[in-house]
């Protein structure tokens, strides 16, 4: 049995020894495959590493020479404001020569005059009041789009502070002459006579302004609470009023003159264009001594870094020279480009130093959640004065003679609650209000009252809210009559799901933003743009806005008067969830986006997101003819370095892998050169200034590469 145990052994020695073996063969197998694929992957490594190098040795050694090449398509940037200050100038002298009697608002002399004698006009008769009212609403639109569009070397902040005081002045004077109008109207009640009820019931309304006055001339206390306008709006009276003389008014503005004027003018940043001379510097200088303005630290947290004075003293937005295409930005530092990561929050030069202030006692002041914070809200539908007035005397026909007792106090608000029964309870006011067809809501408005002491929109004060969208109309209650906004989110379109880009002729092209609710079409065509479509759940909205050419500056007010805002503002990062990109690579984006529009479509990628804060990555095709189909390739862009990515839009993952046969470019005119026909580039170079200038004012206020 032991022998037997002993050849049992060596058998199973002998297998042992031989898997032994095999395991070690094995191994070195393993070891020698390893080795060997180690040997060619630090091959292939070395040999990317060289041909990385010999690309990135390429990048720099041809910076110079692409920035500088670039640096003259982009003087079609200086060629439009050039443009633009002199059509400014052009209008202000023909208006100088058409002698209309209408006054230039920028001369304080005419404004004044016009003023002083509408003030001193005793004419009161509504339908002047309106049509006079139109004409003052032009020439604060007039100023407004000075204060937007005008350049910083054109409007010194003495002039700011003038148009904004003259802006003031005219829609103080504005109220005032609806307020005269108003008790011009109630002296004459009775010609308003309602046959059913006996009292005084008026709708009188044009483009800008709807007044519905109902008069109390019966006095009946059983009378029935409930007044409804021709115009849809409605109230019910508080029957402590049944038998008071009183008149209620509604008057809807289809504009807001009472929310603050930081809000009004929030505009997209301004970046301004260097002179030609700067344009063209490429001085070896500039590399070896970058500005020591870049190592100033900050004084003031609520003042940008990057602000600078102008000979007039006043700080303008970051220009162009501090993004400028010159050799300097190769040695550009990750500091320094982090330095610049505020250029895109810089408001407006609309807003001097006092609007400053405004915005921030504003920031401070929002401690009270009744507040409404217009920086997440927007007002949208115009402002509606529900007020109850002392019903004045009336005028009595005496033969030929028209007689009325004339009241040192002009028109007089009625107090409801009573100032001396505050602790007692009183019926609240019920109001039912019409909403604009020409105004999109989304989701149901904020019902918000007219603080005129905080100069603030309260919801406090406001209650029983019923929204009805089918019928578009809203009914709250009030604890007294006060002036009322209806208030939507600002931020509802943001972020957007897509967007795309694309030529559509020569000078012109199409951009169209996809929203959660809405798809968006603006054409550009020249130094226009116009709303093409607003698609809502497929079917067409705001056809009374669409199809009309105007300024960017203008179609921006346009849409968030409308409801429709995609036009992010200063603060919009602290409400809506994006990853904020690099000035540095986002404005450069925009500019040279603008500039290859003429040839090429740019659209959305979901890569974007991936990419980090200081890349942005869209797609591009070139597209000549309108109809022809987009072959899509992906690009990657920091501001100092381009490149076409090896990924697709459908990849799995995200790789900065640069494609085959590409190389690095400083700017997307060379990346884009070394893939297109000579057609595309010649468009490029041919297109127009101000087709360019208009499509990056409108990649610049929507910002499509951080809010999609």
């Amino acid at each position: 049995k032991s022998s037997g145990k002993m050849k049992v052994s060596k058998a199973e020695r002998l297998r042992l020894q031989k898997e032994e073996e095999r395991k070690l063969k094995e191994e070195e197998e393993a070891r020698l495959q390893a080795q060997q694929e180690a040997a060619a992957r630090l091959e292939k490594e070395t040999i990317e590493k060289e041909q990385m190098e010999k690309l990135e040795a390429k990048y720099h050694e041809q910076r110079e020479s692409e920035v500088a090449e670039l640096c003259s398509l982009e003087q079609k940037f200086l060629s439009a404001q050039q443009w633009k200050t002199e059509r400014r100038a052009y209008a202000k002298w023909e208006h100088y020569l058409s002698c209309d009697g209408i006054p230039d608002p920028t001369v304080l002399q005419e404004i004044n005059t016009f003023m002083s004698l509408w003030r001193e006009d005793q004419n009161e008769d509504v339908h002047l009041v309106m049509e006079k009212g139109e004409q003052v609403l032009e020439l604060i639109e007039k100023l407004q789009f000075l204060l937007l569009d005008g350049l910083p070397s054109e409007i010194t902040e003495k002039e700011a502070v003038q148009y904004q005081e003259s802006i003031l002045k005219l829609q103080n004077l504005l109220h005032q002459k609806y307020n005269e109008a108003t008790e011009h109207l109630l002296k004459r009640a009775s010609m308003y006579e309602d046959s059913e009820t006996g009292n005084m019931q008026a709708v009188i309304k044009d483009e800008n302004v709807t007044f519905c006055i109902w008069a109390n001339l019966k006095k009946k206390v059983r009378f029935n609470s409930h007044v409804v306008f021709d115009a849809q709006h409605g109230f019910d009276l508080p029957k402590p009023l049944a038998a008071s003389s009183v008149a209620v008014r509604i008057l809807h503005t289809r504009y807001d003159h009472l929310s603050p004027f930081w809000l009004q003018w929030q505009t997209v940043p301004k970046l301004e264009v260097l002179d030609s001379s700067e344009l063209t510097q490429h001085s070896k200088d500039n590399v070896e001594e970058p500005e020591k303005e870049e190592d100033k630290p900050r004084e003031d947290p609520n003042v940008p870094a990057e602000e600078e004075m102008h000979s007039d003293g006043r700080k303008s937005t970051v220009s162009l020279k501090e993004n400028s295409n010159s050799p300097a930005d190769i040695n550009e530092t990750e500091e320094e480009i982090e330095k610049k990561s505020e250029i895109l929050d810089v408001p407006s030069q609309a807003q001097d130093p006092l609007m400053h202030a405004e915005t921030r006692e504003k920031e401070e002041a929002i401690t009270d959640e009744n507040i409404v914070d217009l920086q997440q809200f927007l007002p949208v539908g115009g402002v509606y004065h529900i007020d109850a007035l002392h019903l004045p005397p009336q005028v009595k026909q005496v033969k030929d003679w028209s007689m009325v007792e004339l009241l040192d106090a002009g028109l007089e608000a009625y107090p409801y609650p009573p100032a001396e029964a505050e602790d007692s309870t009183h019926p609240p006011v019920q109001i039912t209000l019409r909403l604009s067809d020409s105004v999109m809501y989304f989701e149901d408005p904020v019902v918000a009252r007219w603080d005129p002491v905080g100069k603030l929109w309260r919801t406090d004060g406001i209650s029983n809210v019923k929204y009805e969208m089918q019928e578009k109309s809203i009914t709250f209650e009030m604890g007294a009559f006060y002036t009322i906004a209806l208030l939507q989110d600002a931020h509802l379109n943001l972020p957007y799901e897509a967007w795309e880009l694309q030529p559509t002729g020569m000078d012109e092209a199409l951009l169209t933003v996809t929203t959660v609710f809405a798809t968006i079409q603006i054409k550009v065509k020249g130094n226009q743009c116009m709303l093409s479509s607003v698609l809502v759940e497929e079917k067409d909205a705001l056809s009374h806005i669409a199809g009309k050419w105007i300024s960017p500056v203008d179609l921006r007010a346009v849409l968030k008067k409308a409801g429709v805002n995609i036009f992010p503002g200063e603060y919009s990062h602290n409400y809506v969830p994006v990853k904020k990109k690099a000035p540095l690579a986002e404005v450069k984006a925009y500019q040279q986006i603008a500039l290859l529009a003429p040839a090429f479509a740019f659209a959305w990628s979901k890569w974007n997101l991936e990419a980090g804060p200081e890349q942005v990555v869209f797609k591009v095709s070139e597209h000549l003819a309108a109809d022809s189909d987009k072959d899509w390739s992906l690009f990657m862009f920091n501001g100092l370095k381009a490149q076409k990515l090896k990924i697709i839009e459908t990849s799995e993952a995200f790789s900065e892998q640069l494609e085959e046969d590409s190389e690095f470019h400083s700017t997307l005119y060379h990346m884009l050169k070394d893939f297109a026909s000579k057609e595309a580039i010649a468009k490029v170079e041919a297109a127009s200034f101000l087709f360019v200038d208009v499509v990056y004012q409108l990649l610049l206020a929507t910002r499509v590469l951080t809010y999609s």
